[in-house]
C-alpha cells in the first residue's frame, strides 16, 4: 500500500448563481466563481432556467438541458470564457 495523499476532487458538489457570478462549489472544498459574462447562454437564461442544472462527465461537468449550454470545472478552473464569445473590436 502506497502512502495516501490529499488529491484534488474537482467534481461538482453545488452550483449557485448571483446577478454577477456563476459559483461552482467543488469536492475538495474550493469554490470556483468566474463572471456570467463569460458565459453568454447563461447570462442570457433566466434565473429558473439557470437553476435547473445537472452533473454530467462523470463528475466534471454541468449540463443545462432546457438552454443547451455545458460547462467544465477544467475550464473554469482554467479561466476559459466561452469560446463563440467576441467582445474585443477588431
Amino acid at each position: 500500500m502506497g502512502i495516501l495523499a490529499i488529491r484534488a476532487d474537482e467534481r461538482v458538489k453545488d452550483v449557485r448563481f448571483t446577478e454577477e457570478t456563476i459559483s461552482v462549489d467543488l469536492m475538495d472544498g474550493r469554490t470556483i466563481s468566474v463572471p456570467l459574462v463569460w458565459y453568454p447562454i447563461l447570462l442570457q437564461a433566466t434565473p429558473e432556467q439557470r437553476s435547473q442544472w445537472e452533473v454530467c462527465g462523470g463528475g466534471y461537468g454541468i449540463h443545462w438541458e432546457e438552454i443547451d449550454e455545458d460547462l467544465s470545472t477544467e475550464g473554469m478552473l482554467r479561466g476559459a470564457p466561452a469560446p463563440r464569445v467576441s467582445v474585443m473590436g477588431s
